[in-house]
């Protein structure tokens, strides 16, 4: 299952990201965790120090080395060099899976050990001084998605990823690629903003998208987001001591969270895979194929040399039951 947590800069989107991630952890199952935010705080928010997080290999330094490693055999790829962010598989290419090693893995996820369990953490890369006035931020989340576009996981497997505050996310397809989006919202007018932004977009594709209401204090405070989100409400978290105690650099262990907060996770696990029976892999690889034609005839045609519209094999379909290329 593929999981997004967006929401404004300062909703807590990361925190809750990270606390989804130890719950998972803690229910056994295999997790890869994704940092995709200008911000790259994920890493600290799983209880690594500033040293480990900074060590952590950034996907965004080794695009060459995923983009070889997608690229397989494919024969409509005609190199990695025209390859582009949405550059969709099709036979030959080499997809990824959850629980398999891959050059990917070995070259940019580090494991994080954690009270349950470990997880696969991989980073994007912080936005560097170098990048400014030369780059922009899409430049770093286009490794993330090219590796969800060749991406093959199944029931209870989870990849989960703290996506880029505000509506950035939309710069790309790759807030389609998810099976369950949750959206962290404060109860204001500002928090909510970013609700009314996704909603809007997301509602000609098919994107599930519910939203976390954090830092709710009081019933005012409740009211005020189910007359602002209606049913997309799903479930509030308030003030946690236990957060309070990891953001001072001493996390108790992951059991002592408070019940309603592990009530609120327990939740949003079971909103995600609801959403199992609701796949639809033919849709998914159509708007691939869409947001690649987008990007293509914008600019990736341009600065290629290539006609990237070839890339798109009108047989393929991304699915579980596609086996992997060698």
């Amino acid at each position: 299952m593929k999981i997004a947590f967006v929401g404004k800069g300062g909703s807590g989107k990361t925190t809750l990201s990270a606390l989804f991630i130890r719950h998972l952890a803690a229910s056994g199952v295999p997790v890869v965790a994704i940092d995709a935010d200008i911000n790259q705080h994920l890493g600290a928010a799983l209880g690594l120090d500033e040293s480990e997080a900074a060590e952590l290999p950034a996907m965004g330094e080794r695009l060459a080395l995923i983009k070889n490693h997608l690229r397989g055999s494919n024969p409509r790829i005609a190199s990695a060099e025209t390859m582009i962010k949405t550059t969709p598989p099709g036979d030959g290419s080499r997809l990824v899976r959850i629980c398999e090693p891959n050059a990917i893995y070995d070259a940019c996820a580090r494991p994080v050990e954690l009270d349950g369990g470990a997880v696969r953490l991989m980073v994007t890369g912080p936005f560097t001084d170098a990048d400014l006035g030369v780059a922009c931020y899409h430049s770093k989340t286009g490794a993330v998605e090219l590796f969800l576009n060749h991406l093959v996981d199944g029931r209870e497997e989870y990849v989960v990823v703290d996506m880029t505050a505000g509506s950035d996310s939309f710069a790309s397809g790759m807030f389609t690629r998810f099976d369950m989006t949750f959206l962290v919202a404060e109860p204001t007018r500002r928090g909510v903003s970013v609700y009314r932004q996704y909603k809007e977009y997301a509602a000609d594709y098919g994107v599930a998208l519910k939203v976390v209401g954090n830092k709710v204090h009081g019933q005012d405070d409740l009211d005020f987001l189910r007359a602002e989100v209606g049913d997309d409400l799903l479930v509030t978290l308030g003030h946690s001591d236990w957060v309070r105690a990891l953001e001072k650099g001493r996390p108790p262990r992951f059991e002592h969270l408070e019940e309603v907060n592990r009530r609120g996770l327990r939740a949003l696990h079971e909103a995600a895979d609801a959403t199992y029976e609701l796949r639809d892999w033919e849709r998914y690889t159509r708007q691939m194929a869409h947001f690649h034609l987008k990007n293509a005839t914008s600019w990736g045609n341009e600065r290629t040399g290539a006609d990237l519209a070839a890339q798109i094999d009108p047989e393929f379909v991304l699915g579980e039951e596609v086996p992997a290329a060698v």
